[in-house]
C-alpha cells in the first residue's frame, strides 16, 4: 500500500502544508467529562491508547473509534511494508500529512470520524506513527475490558476449525476462569512447534497442553534420574 514510490506520489498530491496543529489540540482537549478506562495499559503506546479511548468517550465516537482502530490494525496483515515506512526517521511534515490521508482512505467510512482524524494526526505530529500497531492493539485491550470480555487464545500446531474452537469457548465459558457476566474472545493462533496438543490462554493464566511441553517435561525429568 505505502512503497517509497507509492509515497512519493501521495506526497506530490497532497496539500503542501503541515499537519494541523489544531487538529492535535482539538484530540488533546479535554471536556468537563471524568472518563476511567477499565484497565491500564502501559507503555508509550498505552499512553496513546488510552487517551484515545478518553477523547472516544467524551466525544460519544467509541463504538466508530474501535472500528476504525481494528481497521487500522489490519492494515499491517495486509501490507508488509506498512511498518518500515511508518517507522522511517526521515518522513517530513509532507509525508506524514500524505501517510495519515492515505490511511484514512483505506479504513474509509471507519476513518471519517474526527477523534481518528485527530488521533493520526496526533502521532504524525509528534513523530510516533510507528507505534500505531503497538496503539491499536492496547486499545483493542481497553475495549475489550468495558465490553467484559476475557480474552482466550488458543495456539495449536494446525489451525482449528470453527466446531472445536466453539467447544473450547463453551466448556472454559463454565470455568472458574471466567468470571459471572464476562465474555470470551477467542484468537486461534498456529505455531508448528509446539507440535501437537493446545496452548490456552486466558487472561493472565496459560495452560500448556501442548506436546512439546510434555516432552520438554520427560526430558527434564530423564535428566534428573540420570
Amino acid at each position: 500500500m505505502l512503497s517509497r514510490q507509492a509515497l512519493r506520489s501521495l506526497r506530490a498530491a497532497a496539500p503542501q502544508r503541515a499537519l494541523s496543529r489544531s487538529a492535535v489540540r482539538s484530540y488533546a482537549a479535554a471536556a468537563p467529562q471524568e472518563v476511567k478506562p477499565p484497565i491500564s495499559v502501559y507503555g508509550l503506546d498505552g499512553t496513546y491508547a488510552t487517551a484515545l479511548y478518553t477523547a472516544a468517550v467524551k466525544s460519544s465516537t467509541l463504538d466508530p473509534t474501535a472500528r476504525a482502530l481494528t481497521a487500522l490494525g489490519d492494515l499491517y496483515a495486509k501490507d508488509a511494508k506498512l511498518a518500515a515506512v511508518l517507522a522511517t526517521p526521515t518522513l517530513t511534515d509532507a509525508d506524514k500529512s500524505a501517510i495519515v490521508a492515505e490511511l484514512q482512505k483505506t479504513i474509509g467510512a471507519a476513518g471519517a470520524n474526527e477523534t481518528v482524524k485527530n488521533f493520526l494526526a496526533t502521532l504524525a505530529e509528534n513523530n510516533r506513527l510507528a507505534l500505531l500497531k503497538d496503539v491499536c492493539d492496547k486499545f483493542g485491550e481497553i475495549i475489550s475490558a468495558s465490553r467484559g470480555e476475557i480474552e482466550m487464545v488458543v495456539t495449536s500446531a494446525q489451525p482449528l476449525d470453527n466446531r472445536t474452537l466453539s467447544r473450547l469457548e463453551t466448556a472454559v465459558s463454565k470455568s472458574q476462569y471466567v468470571g459471572a457476566g464476562k465474555k470470551l474472545k477467542v484468537t486461534n493462533t498456529v505455531n508448528p512447534e509446539i507440535l501437537g496438543g493446545l496452548v490456552v490462554e486466558i487472561g493472565d493464566r496459560t495452560i500448556d497442553l501442548s506436546v512439546s511441553s510434555k516432552i520438554a517435561k520427560m526430558n527434564k525429568l530423564l535428566t534428573d534420574t540420570l
